[in-house]
């Protein structure tokens, strides 16, 4: 123990337009201020480059490609405050569909990875994959933030504890969670719930950025890897919250519940659609 220093992760709760022009200088401005409080790693909501809108909104003509404006953007602004920026986007896809994406972009502005929301949210009277086409099972992204492991997972995605486990297994000591949770009926309560579930389960930090209503829950958190909240911001406010976050710590919990290692199931894809 003691081998480790500490990260200070920044969420971002951010409520995206359909103005991209308008989304990007209001996020630019929530990184900054994340960074003036010395978060070296920024998670900004799902959808932050541009929201969902109203379902018969066709996203393609929105979608961008990894090298598009966004991106290198967000670039700028990661080599400039020196930090890693994960944050949500719409990926060109095909004339039709787009990719729910998350990309990740390191402290020199470099494009670190990326990730395609591999469960589509068709629940509750939306249906997604009327717009969007799901990442490939078994794709994953796992990034270093100093002495931290990053996964990353998207929204929908918490409700499957399998990716949680597969990265973990990738050496996950943190999950990203970039969401635009719908606003319903005890909606915040589950996402509550399942937050802090992934991070017991799995033994690691749960980062969660989410945006605001009326549109979606808000309650954007940072839990630590025996389920305490550590850090989190008022469901119905746009803004940020800082945590300091530590592999010491995630080493600590393992050792106290070594339930990863007891475990005796493994974790596959289910390769096909």
């Amino acid at each position: 123990m003691g081998l480790n220093r500490s990260v200070r992760v920044g969420v971002v709760q951010f409520q995206a337009g359909l103005d991209k022009a308008d989304n990007l200088a209001r996020l630019g401005a929530l990184i900054d201020a994340a960074a003036e409080q010395g978060a070296e790693l920024v998670i900004t909501p799902e959808a932050s480059m541009c929201d969902f809108g109203p379902p018969d909104l066709a996203l393609a003509p929105i979608a961008e490609p990894l090298d598009g404006p966004f991106v290198t953007a967000l670039s700028g602004i990661a080599s400039r405050r020196g930090v890693t920026i994960v944050a949500g986007m719409f990926e060109v896809a095909d004339g039709s569909h787009v990719y729910n994406t998350v990309v990740a972009v390191g402290p020199t502005g470099e494009l670190v990875g990326s990730y395609r929301k591999q469960h589509l949210f068709d629940a509750l009277g939306w249906r997604e994959s009327d717009r969007l086409l799901p990442g490939d099972a078994g794709d994953g992204l796992v990034l270093a933030v100093a002495d931290m492991t990053v996964g990353v997972m998207t929204c929908y995605d918490v409700r499957f504890p399998e990716l949680a486990r597969f990265l973990a297994d990738e050496g996950a000591t943190l999950l990203a969670i970039p969401s635009a949770w719908v606003a319903g009926d005890n909606k915040l309560q589950q996402w509550t719930a399942l937050t802090t579930a992934r991070a017991i389960e799995d033994v690691c930090y749960v980062a969660g950025a989410v945006q605001p209503p009326p549109l979606y829950t808000g309650g954007s958190r940072v839990v630590d890897p025996w389920g305490l909240e550590i850090a989190s911001l008022d469901p119905a406010t746009e803004g940020i919250v800082v945590a300091e976050v530590s592999a010491d710590r995630v080493a600590e919990c393992r050792e106290r519940m070594p339930s990863l290692a007891n475990r005796r199931w493994r974790v596959s894809p289910r390769l096909s659609r």
